[in-house]
Parts: C-alpha cells; sequence; structure tokens
C-alpha cells in the first residue's frame, strides 16, 4: 500500500488517450479505520475503445466509475479526459423520473443545459430513434418493460454528448434474453458515435461479449491484476465457444485471485 498519498490532480488530456489513470487511489477515512478501496491503479483508455472492468465485490470498480465522472475526487493521482465535455455515467437502475415521458427524460440533460425548445425536441427524436424508442416518447416509465427503461436511460445518456461512456453494470439486473438484446443495441450504438466506453460488470462472459479488452482488479485494495486483449471478431455471440474460451480464462485468473485473498 501507498504510505504516502499525494494531493489528487485532474485535467483534460492533451494526447491521443480518451481516458487516463496515473496511479490513482482512494481511501475513504484516516487512521486505524481508514479503507483503502483503490491502489495505484493506472489505465489508459484509447479512442473508441471498449474497456470492460471484472472483480470481486468491493474490489473498486464502482468506486473508480465515480472518480472518472467526478463524483468523487482521489486520494492520489491523476485523472485526464479527452475532450470539453465529462463523462457520462449510466448505472445499474434506470433512475428515470416517473412524473415525466421518456421524451421528457431523455431530454432533461438537454434542458439542463438551455437547448432552446426546438432544437431540443429534435435532438430527442434522434435519441429515441437511436435505441429504438421512437413510438414511446410519449408514455411514463411505469408504463416500459425493464429492457425499454434501461434504453431510456441509455439515451438520456447519450444526451450529454460525451465521447467517453461509464457503465457500472447497466443491464445486471436484466433477464439473460433481454440483456442479449441490449449487448446488440449498445455495440451499434458504440461502433456508430465512435465512443469510448468503460463497462463495470460481475458477468466474466458479458465483458468476452462486448470489450476489446478486460481488466481485472483485484480484492480491496483494487488493483490491476491483468489484462486480457480479445481478438474474437465482432459481432459474438456470448453463447459462441470462442467467447467461452475467453471467458473460462479470465474466470480462471478471477477464482485464483478471490481464492488468495480469503473470499
Amino acid at each position: 500500500m501507498t504510505a504516502v498519498l499525494s494531493p489528487a490532480r485532474t485535467g483534460r488530456s492533451t494526447g491521443t488517450s480518451a481516458l487516463r489513470l496515473d496511479s490513482v487511489s482512494k481511501v475513504y477515512g484516516r487512521g486505524g479505520g481508514a479503507v483503502h478501496a483503490l491502489d495505484t491503479v493506472s489505465l489508459n483508455v484509447e479512442p473508441g475503445e471498449f474497456v470492460c472492468l471484472v472483480g470481486a465485490s468491493g474490489c473498486g470498480k464502482s468506486t473508480l466509475l465515480s472518480l472518472v465522472a467526478g463524483l468523487d475526487t482521489p486520494t492520489a493521482g491523476e485523472i485526464t479526459v479527452a475532450g470539453d465535455r465529462d463523462p457520462a455515467l449510466m448505472f445499474q437502475e434506470s433512475a428515470l423520473f416517473p412524473w415525466l415521458t421518456v421524451a421528457g427524460n431523455v431530454g432533461l440533460p438537454l434542458r439542463l443545459r438551455r437547448v432552446p425548445r426546438a432544437a431540443r425536441a429534435d435532438r430527442v427524436a434522434e435519441l429515441l430513434r437511436a435505441v429504438h424508442l421512437e413510438d414511446f416518447g410519449n408514455k411514463r416509465p411505469h408504463e416500459l418493460s425493464g429492457g425499454m427503461r434501461q434504453r431510456v436511460a441509455l439515451a438520456r445518456t447519450l444526451a450529454l454528448d460525451s465521447t467517453v461512456l461509464l457503465m457500472d453494470e447497466p443491464f445486471g439486473a436484466l433477464d439473460a434474453m433481454t440483456r442479449d438484446l441490449l449487448h446488440d443495441e449498445l455495440e451499434r450504438i458504440w461502433v456508430e458515435r465512435k465512443l469510448s466506453i468503460v463497462f463495470v460488470t460481475h458477468n466474466v462472459r458479458e465483458a468476452a461479449r462486448l470489450g476489446d479488452r478486460i481488466v481485472l482488479l483485484s480484492s480491496r485494495p483494487g488493483r490491476i491484476v491483468s489484462e486480457y486483449r480479445v481478438d474474437q471478431p465482432r459481432p459474438r455471440r456470448i453463447d459462441s465457444a470462442e467467447i467461452a474460451t475467453v471467458a473460462a480464462e479470465v474466470t480462471h485468473a478471477l477464482r485464483e485471485e478471490v481464492r488468495r485473498h480469503g473470499g
């Protein structure tokens, strides 16, 4: 563990990276009760890259996303992000406002940025088409299925117009078939919009299905243990033998890591 922690630094990337973490650490509390969530994590995400983070529960995956999104500050290290907008963060729960329509939920980030009404309506229509919900703009969240609510949440996240998308187990609560369909939708949007994605998941096969690269974090404090390049051509199927082989290798390493730490 790092003995001396320097002040945190954040900024905008001036190089070719979409996102860069340099020796990022996060400690909650002080003294004997301090919890070391992350320890000197360094990670470089290239423009247009899809990176999946896996690890045991409590290893700091969500903490890392919160730091990158600016919801919290690192205790030490530096985070730099390309572009002039903060990364957009999508959670596991859709967190839609029940009193707003689908169009109202998607358009809320635009409204907060004071985008004129006509331009806002055009942009919302475009985003709803992107997630294949163009006929549901006047519906309320309770009228939608779980998968449709997550599509609305994705459209709302895209309304932030960030080129870096952070996703914290966004499909974890969905059934297998709905999740598989949303994998296809997300992959299509990622390619069309040239996004850089950091995707947290407990599902190793999901990581192998989606990621260009899988990053394995250790148990707390979270450190990068190993990385796996997924060279399988796209489109991929989550039930294919090739994806199963990749997932098995990563799962074995994850089990060894959990066993090493007494999980």
